[in-house]
């Protein structure tokens, strides 16, 4: 299992801090820095500001937001920041929600598996310089009743095949993670339950004529909230505070009351009636009370909390359950505590036994 680091969105004033974070995963040997967007930062401006600045450690998007733009737009991108970072960009993708889709993007936020579908298609055909000419249901290139014709892009991606992952949640989308992409982006993944989803994922492969997970990147993201050793209830329920608000975002609030995913992945891990208090509470707009809502289990399972020995420990076990690339998002109150967490995670990874 390798190390990645999640920025998050850029744009909330820390900017400054995140880039030094970055340099220092690279300096590290973390093996990605990943980049978000939602309604703010879009993410391939900061991934090149990022690769710019670091030398080793590979740029990806988590995610580059499918309604945001077109196939035949994503592969250009994808190709030009591969060849600036020379070989480094990881294209993650996500169908976002539909309040974002909708309300920001203008994309109804229907058919999404098939949408998913066609979107790689177009793309894979795009970084493998074929003239692009697709039929779908969806996506139509060229125009049949139009002058144009099927372009070739132009640029020339430092690799042959760009790594191109999928960041999804339900039963489907999984499968179809499996299926078509290189890697998966997973959100609230804990070693006791990630086993359903990989599962899913195989099933993908399968139908894609590939038997289990080999040179699949399972990419798991987890809050990571280094703590002094002490009696390990206290230490977790401590550490678990500043995680609890991010996560009662998520369950609460990506989403409506009919349709959340996060809010249903924590139901079908247990958490049926927190989940819903949770989201009752954010919905009614009371985010204090929805993070004091959400079970310090549900984080601990999610997280990485506690004294560099445990969290090695559960390091180990997220790398014998089949995560590969452990991506971490420190939790820490300045840049200097944000460092030493990144550092501790190297360490406890090393400790582990499981480093790649």
């Amino acid at each position: 299992m390798r190390l990645g680091l999640n920025l998050g969105y850029w744009g909330s004033g820390t900017d400054a801090e995140n880039l030094e974070l970055a340099r220092e995963a690279d300096r590290l040997g973390y093996a990605v820095v990943w980049v978000a967007e939602a309604y703010g930062s879009d993410a391939p401006t900061v991934l090149a500001w990022v690769a710019a600045q670091t030398s080793r450690v590979d740029v990806g998007s988590a995610i580059m937001q499918i309604p945001a733009r077109t196939p035949a737009m994503t592969a250009m991108t994808a190709a030009t920041l591969d060849t600036l970072s020379q070989g480094r960009f990881r294209l993650g993708l996500g169908v976002s929600g539909p309040q974002v889709s909708e309300g920001w993007h203008g994309v109804r936020f229907d058919a999404p598996l098939a949408r998913t579908r066609e979107y790689v298609d177009v793309v894979r055909l795009a970084l493998s310089r074929q003239p692009v000419a697709y039929a779908g249901q969806h996506h139509v290139l060229p125009l049949p009743d139009g002058p144009g014709k099927a372009l070739r892009l132009t640029v020339v991606p430092v690799r042959e095949r760009l790594p191109l992952y999928l960041a999804s949640l339900g039963p489907k989308n999984l499968e179809l993670t499996g299926e078509v992409a290189d890697g998966w982006l997973g959100l609230f993944v804990s070693a006791e339950h990630v086993g359903a989803s990989l599962e899913r994922l195989r099933a993908g492969r399968a139908r894609a004529g590939v038997d289990g997970l080999d040179g699949f990147d399972v990419c798991a993201t987890l809050p990571l909230v280094v703590t002094p050793d002490g009696p390990e209830e206290q230490v977790v329920a401590a550490a678990a505070e500043p995680v609890k608000a991010y996560a009662a975002l998520y369950v609460g609030g990506m989403g409506s009351r009919q349709q959340n995913f996060y809010h249903a992945l924590a139901r079908r891990m247990g958490y049926e009636e927190a989940a819903d208090q949770v989201q009752d509470a954010y919905l009614d707009r009371r985010p204090r009370d929805a993070a004091a809502a959400v079970p310090t289990e549900f984080v601990d399972r999610t997280s990485l909390l506690g004294p560099v020995p445990r969290i090695a420990g559960r390091m180990q076990a997220l790398a014998d359950a089949g995560v590969t690339t452990l991506t971490v998002t420190p939790f820490a109150p300045d840049l200097a505590g944000r460092v030493a967490m990144l550092r501790q995670a190297a360490e406890a990874l090393e400790a582990s036994g499981r480093a790649a």
